[in-house]
């Protein structure tokens, strides 16, 4: 499309001579803008949302203290049932440390009996210590 035909002008001879021709706002003008942030104010508020979390570790903190106490007396428990068989089970070890004791030396017996000067059961260090194995064998390789 020409110019000429939309102005419904054969021909213009210079710029100034156009009509003006230009778009307006519609009768009553736009409706207005929304520039503002409106943040709508859906769901709970900071301050219930900061109590719940609250509540929420507070009890948790209650029950740990509570799983601690009946660990606390499990564990009390666990102790005095052991201590109690404690003297039993010692008592045990010696008579069956003693038994083995008494294998030991007469395989030491039979083994150096033709050893001169041999005493069985004698330490052969010289250092004044002994200790009694706690538990086990007292020389598997012996047997």
């Amino acid at each position: 499309m020409t110019e000429a035909w939309v102005r419904n002008k054969p021909g213009m001879a210079s710029v100034k001579e156009m009509p003006v021709l230009q778009d307006g706002p519609p009768p009553g003008g736009f409706a207005p803008v929304r520039y503002a942030r409106r943040i709508p104010t859906k769901g709970p508020s900071a301050t219930a949302i900061f109590l719940t979390a609250f509540g929420a570790f507070a009890w948790g903190m209650y029950q740990v203290g509570q799983g601690n106490k009946v660990r606390r007396a499990l564990k009390e428990e666990k102790i005095a049932a052991r201590s109690a068989i404690v003297p039993m089970l010692q008592a045990e070890e010696d008579e069956r440390f003693v038994k083995e004791w008494k294998k030991y030396l007469e395989e030491e017996a039979r083994i150096m009996k033709d050893v001169p000067g041999w005493k069985v059961g004698e330490s052969v260090y010289n250092s004044g210590k002994w200790m009694p194995p706690a538990t086990g064998e007292l020389r598997p390789e012996v047997w």
